[in-house]
């Protein structure tokens, strides 16, 4: 029997080999992308992503799943990059402040009193989306889906009518939020440098005052339960998007990566319009529940010398002359 064992092993490693003779698994077909994100489980955000996940998993035949990782389970946008850039993570979806992580210059979209309407954003988004897709492939990175996260608006302790209201308060700095970082330091606030998680015990103990956040995301997080004011007018849009490791997604086969890429359009639309919608919805929610908007148009060029400021500053060193002049001309087509 010994004699003949190596004979049968050969046997059998061949009938394996043959058509028909093994059948491949499930779960050798499957390809799984990873992707985290700071939204809530069950906000719109997640809603939506998770009505993705099932159309294309239904679509492929089982053959590409993805796994979503919400309310910043895997940790802060730092968190998602860093993991991203070793492989632990396939994908993030990430606001202005992650993408910044990957290509700086990204952080233009978000200045204050610069793209402060949906239509602006939507215009410079469309016309220069091929300039700022190479950015991100010159990274390694794809840029599969534009989104948004709502108005950026102002909730506060304390009523905030002008910028130098602020010095006198403790405002919330997102640790790698290029533009606050900057606004606060442009107009002489302290700001206290948390990340997202860190935010919502930071309201509780007082140890921040202020919070940068659209209204959506106030009532996702809950913020909106531990502050009293909020600014009337917004300042910018909270853009991001969906951002993949490139080399992962061109090993998919052609058919799954062609279906991931179409699919991941449809949720591009899907999402900006549910979310925009959201945001109204949940503005108009906080206003019930008691949190005043305040009107800061008195002081509108207080407002407007800051925001000039911060770009001046951010010009030539985040961003070139040349790229804003251009979104610029874009955003008044």
């Amino acid at each position: 029997m010994n004699r003949h064992l190596p004979f049968v092993l050969l046997l059998a490693s061949v009938l394996v080999g043959l058509p028909g003779a093994a059948p491949t698994t499930r779960a050798e077909e499957t390809v799984t992308l990873r992707i985290a994100s700071l939204a809530p489980a069950g906000s719109s955000w997640m809603k939506v992503l998770n009505a993705w996940k099932s159309t294309l998993e239904k679509e492929t035949q089982g053959k590409l799943k993805l796994r979503f990782y919400p309310g910043g389970s895997q940790g802060d946008e730092r968190d998602f990059v860093r993991k991203m850039r070793v492989g632990q993570l396939d994908g993030g979806v990430v606001t202005m402040t992650g993408m910044s992580m990957l290509v700086r210059p990204m952080v233009i979209l978000v200045l204050p009193d610069f793209l402060d309407t949906y239509e602006k954003l939507d215009r410079v988004r469309e016309r220069m989306a091929a300039e700022f897709e190479k950015m991100f492939v010159d990274e390694g990175f794809l840029m599969v889906a534009w989104g948004d996260a709502g108005k950026t608006r102002l909730f506060s302790k304390q009523k905030i009518e002008k910028p130098s209201d602020i010095k006198a308060m403790r405002p919330w700095m997102w640790k790698d939020d290029l533009v606050f970082i900057e606004f606060y330091d442009v107009i002489g606030a302290n700001g206290v440098r948390l990340g997202v998680p860190e935010v919502y015990p930071g309201l509780q103990t007082k140890m921040v005052d202020v919070v940068t956040s659209s209204a959506l995301t106030a009532v996702a997080l809950q913020w909106y339960t531990r502050v009293s004011y909020m600014t009337g007018h917004n300042s910018a849009i909270i853009a991001g998007g969906m951002v993949m490791r490139k080399e992962k997604i061109d090993s998919l086969p052609p058919d799954l990566k062609k279906a991931f890429l179409r699919t991941a359009k449809r949720v591009e639309v899907l999402l900006n319009k549910s979310i925009r919608r959201d945001d109204q919805k949940a503005y108009e929610v906080v206003i019930k529940k008691g949190i005043i908007a305040t009107d800061t148009s008195k002081y509108r060029a207080e407002w407007d010398a800051a925001a000039k400021q911060v770009r001046d500053r951010m010009t030539g060193r985040v961003f070139s002359k040349s790229l804003l002049d251009a979104v610029q001309a874009a955003a008044a087509e």
